[in-house]
C-alpha cells in the first residue's frame, strides 16, 4: 500500500520497505499451503493465524504488481515456484511479528502523522498541494473509502517503526569506513582460462532411460488442475438508463445542496517553527516561547522573514524555501495553526507565537484565495450526469439485490437469474490458481471460484463485488483435475532433458579434469595451449569490473590471498556448464590514507546503511527465534494455490 507513499527512492521509508521486502530468504520453508478447509490456516505467529484468504489475497496482489513492474515480462511459472511462495509467506510472518513487538512494547502510529503521510502522496495533490476532491476520487476508483485508507497506511508505517528505530542505532567507526575502503577499492591481479560449453552432443538414450527419468521427475511435468467459469456480470456502468431531468427538479436539487458549490477560502502561508527541546516540560516550553517570541521581534524590526526562516526554523520540508507550505484550508492542518492564520486580516500580517503539536510556529499570511460559488449554469451539466448517476444506481441496486435472491434460490444454476433479469450467461476460457483472462484475474474471483461451496459442492458462488457497482456470479462450467502428462506427449522433453544433464555431467568432468592438471605440475599456460584456449590476465581487477563475467569476479574476491611463492588457485563455475581455472597471484587493499572528506563520509553512509539493513534482518530474525511461528495445518500440491 504504501507504493502509493512519495515517489522517492531515496526515502528512508522505501529502503525500509525495500529491506523488509529480502527479509525470510533464510527461514525455513513451507512448499505448499493449502487444505481442502479453506477457513484453515495456512501458518500461525504466536497466536495469530494467517489464513488461507490473507495468504491468497497477498500472493495474488504481488503476482499483479511483479507484472505491472515487468509490463508483463515474467513468465506465469514464475509464481509457481516454491520460493515465490515461500517469499510471500515469510513476508506475511514478518509482519506479524512486527505489529506483535509493536502491541507488546506498546508503540502506537499518532493520527497526526499518519495524516502527514496522506498530505505528501503526489496522487492526491494538484499543482503540488494535497486536494480533497483528487484524494476521494483516487481511492475510490480503487475501491477504497477514506477509513480503509488511513487504516492501511497506519498499519504500513506501525510495521515500519521498529526497524526504523532499530536502524537508527547503528554506529560508524573511522576504523569502520578504513577496513570499508580497504575491501572496497581492493584490487587483485588473477589469470584464468575460460572453459566453453561444449558443443552439445546427440546422445542414443533407450527407451528405459527415459521411462526412468520420467518416473523420477514426473512432478516436473504435471498439467496443473484448471477450471472455467460460467458467470453473470451487472455492471452499473453498462445500464442503460434513458431519463433526463427537468430544470425544475435540477434547481430544487442545487438549492439544497448549493454548498457543494461553494470553493473555500485558501490562504498561502509561510511560517517558522521552533520546536519545544527536552521532555517538553514548562522550562522547555518556556525557553521554547521565548526564543520564538525573539525571532518575532526581530521579523517587527523589518528583519526578512524567509531569512530567519532558513537560519531558525524546525521545519526541514519548508525551512529552505523560506517556511513556505503553499496554500491551506481549513482541516489541513493543526487547529491552532489554522485559527492563527485565517486571523490574520492582510498579506504580510504576521502572527505571535502559536503552540502546535509540533511546538511554537510564527505565521506570515502570503496570499488569499477567497472561496467562490459557481452558478446553476455552470453546473448544471453536472447536476444531469449527477441525477442520471443516482438513477442508474437506484437501479443497479435493485437488479444486484435480486441477483443475489435468484443466486440463492437456485443454487445449481444461473439460468432462472439471466431469464429474469436479462443477462447473458458468459464464460471464461480455462484457468489455473494463478488467474486468467478477463474476471479470472481478478484475486475475489479466483478465491470465489476455487472456494469449496463452488468447486466441490457445484453450488452458484455469492455476489463476487469487483468495485465500482460491478458484481459477478459464478458456478464451474468445466473442471480439469491435475494430473501427470502423458509420457508420450513430453517424451522429447524428457529426452532433452536427459541429454543436457549428460552434457553437464561432461562438461564437468572435463572441467575438473583440467584443473587437476594444475596440481601434476603443469602450469595454466600450458594447459591452455594442449587445449587451444587462451589465458586472459587481469592485472588490478575490482569489484565493480564490467568487461569480466560477474561470477568469475564474484569468485576472485572470495579466494584466500595467495602464498608467497605460489598463486591462489579455484575451478569457479560460471554457470550454462561454463567453467573457469583461476590463478590468483596478488591482493592490493584499498587505500584509505589522503581520502577527502566527502569520499568519505559516502563510503561511511553507504556502510551505514548496509549494516542499518543487515541489523533489520537480523532484528526480524530474533523476533522469529523467540515467538512460536509454525505451519498450522495440512498442505495441498503446489498447483493448488
Amino acid at each position: 500500500m504504501l507504493q502509493l507513499l512519495r515517489g522517492k527512492k531515496s526515502s528512508l521509508i522505501v529502503k525500509i520497505v525495500l529491506v523488509l521486502i529480502v527479509i525470510g530468504f533464510s527461514f525455513f520453508g513451507i512448499e505448499s499451503y493449502f487444505v481442502a478447509n479453506p477457513n484453515a490456516g495456512v501458518a500461525k505467529v504466536g497466536d495469530v493465524e494467517i489464513s488461507q484468504d490473507e495468504f491468497r489475497e497477498r500472493f495474488n496482489q504481488e503476482r499483479q504488481q511483479m507484472m505491472q513492474m515487468t509490463n508483463g515480462a515474467l513468465d506465469a511459472a514464475f509464481f509457481e515456484r516454491p520460493e515465490f511462495r515461500k517469499q510471500v509467506l515469510d513476508r506475511l510472518v514478518n509482519e506479524k511479528l512486527l505489529l506483535a513487538a509493536n502491541d507488546r512494547l506498546g508503540l502506537v502510529v499518532p493520527a497526526q502523522r499518519v495524516r502527514e503521510e496522506i498530505l505528501k502522496i503526489p496522487a492526491f495533490q494538484v499543482d503540488g498541494v494535497f486536494n480533497k476532491d483528487q484524494y476521494q476520487m483516487v481511492l475510490q476508483s480503487n475501491g477504497m473509502t477514506p477509513q480503509m485508507f488511513q487504516d492501511r497506511v497506519q498499519q504500513d508505517l506501525a510495521r515500519l517503526e521498529l526497524p526504523t528505530q532499530v536502524q537508527g542505532t547503528v554506529l560508524v567507526t573511522e576504523a569502520d569506513v578504513d577496513n570499508y575502503l580497504r575491501l572496497r577499492d581492493q584490487k587483485r591481479d588473477v589469470r584464468y582460462v575460460k572453459l566453453p560449453r561444449p558443443e552439445a552432443k546427440e546422445i542414443d538414450v533407450p527407451d528405459a532411460d527415459i521411462e526412468a527419468y520420467y518416473k523420477e521427475h514426473e512432478q516436473d511435468f504435471m498439467t496443473p488442475e484448471r477450471i472455467a467459469l460460467q458467470y453473470l456480470e451487472l455492471d452499473a456502468s453498462q445500464l442503460a438508463i434513458d431519463m433526463t431531468p427537468d430544470d425544475a427538479v435540477l434547481k430544487d436539487r442545487y438549492e439544497k445542496e448549493k454548498s457543494r458549490f461553494v470553493t473555500a477560502e485558501q490562504r498561502q502561508a509561510s511560517h517558522i517553527l521552533v520546536k519545544v527541546e527536552g521532555k517538553g516540560s514548562p522550562d522547555d516550553q518556556r525557553a521554547a516561547l521565548a526564543k520564538a517570541e525573539a525571532i518575532e521581534k526581530q521579523i517587527r524590526e523589518g528583519k526578512d522573514f524567509a531569512a530567519l526562516a532558513k537560519e531558525n526554523s524546525a521545519d526541514l520540508g519548508s525551512r529552505n524555501a523560506g517556511g513556505d507550505l503553499g496554500w491551506i484550508e481549513r482541516g489541513m492542518t493543526d487547529q491552532a495553526f489554522e485559527d492563527a492564520l485565517y486571523a490574520l486580516e492582510a498579506v504580510d500580517d504576521v502572527s505571535a507565537p502559536v503552540l502546535g503539536a509540533d511546538g511554537y510556529h510564527i505565521i506570515r499570511l502570503t496570499g488569499v484565495r477567497p472561496g467562490t460559488t459557481r452558478t446553476f449554469d455552470e453546473v448544471r451539466d453536472q447536476l444531469v450526469k449527477e441525477y442520471t448517476d443516482t438513477e442508474r444506481e437506484r437501479v443497479y441496486s435493485e437488479k444486484a439485490g435480486r441477483l443475489t435472491d435468484l443466486a440463492y434460490e437456485d443454487p445449481s444454476s444461473l439460468e432462472p437469474a439471466a431469464k429474469e433479469l436479462g443477462l447473458e450467461i458468459k464464460k471464461t476460457p480455462l484457468f489455473s490458481r494463478q488467474g486468467g483472462a478477463g474476471i479470472a484475474g481478478n484475486p475475489a474471483v479466483i478465491r470465489a471460484a476455487f472456494a469449496d461451496s463452488v468447486l466441490v459442492q457445484n453450488n452458484n458462488s455469492d455476489p463476487i463485488d469487483l468495485g465500482g457497482n460491478h458484481v459477478v456470479v459464478v458456478r464451474i462450467a468445466e473442471h480439469q483435475a491435475a494430473a501427470a502428462k502423458p509420457l508420450a506427449e513430453v517424451r522429447d522433453q524428457v529426452r532433452q532433458r536427459v541429454i543436457a544433464e549428460r552434457n553437464s555431467r561432461e562438461a564437468k568432468a572435463r572441467a575438473d579434469g583440467l584443473f587437476a592438471e594444475l596440481g601434476t605440475g603443469k602450469s595454466l599456460a600450458e594447459i591452455a595451449e594442449a587445449n587451444g584456449l587462451t589465458v586472459e590476465t587481469r592485472p588490478g581487477l575490482g569489484r565493480q569490473a564490467g568487461n569480466v563475467d560477474s561470477a568469475l569476479v564474484t569468485a576472485v574476491f572470495a579466494m584466500p590471498h595467495p602464498a608467497e611463492d605460489a598463486p591462489s588457485r579455484r575451478l569457479v563455475d560460471l554457470g550454462r556448464d561454463e567453467y573457469a581455472i583461476v590463478e590468483l597471484d596478488g591482493v592490493t587493499d584499498g587505500a584509505t590514507a589522503g581520502l577527502d572528506a566527502k569520499t568519505r563520509e559516502a563510503a561511511a553512509n553507504t556502510l551505514r546503511d548496509a549494516i542499518a539493513s543487515s541489523t533489520a534482518v537480523e532484528f526480524v530474525d530474533a523476533l522469529r527465534r523467540h515467538t512460536d511461528v509454525s505451519e498450522s495445518l495440512g498442505k495441498l500440491a503446489d498447483e493448488q494455490l
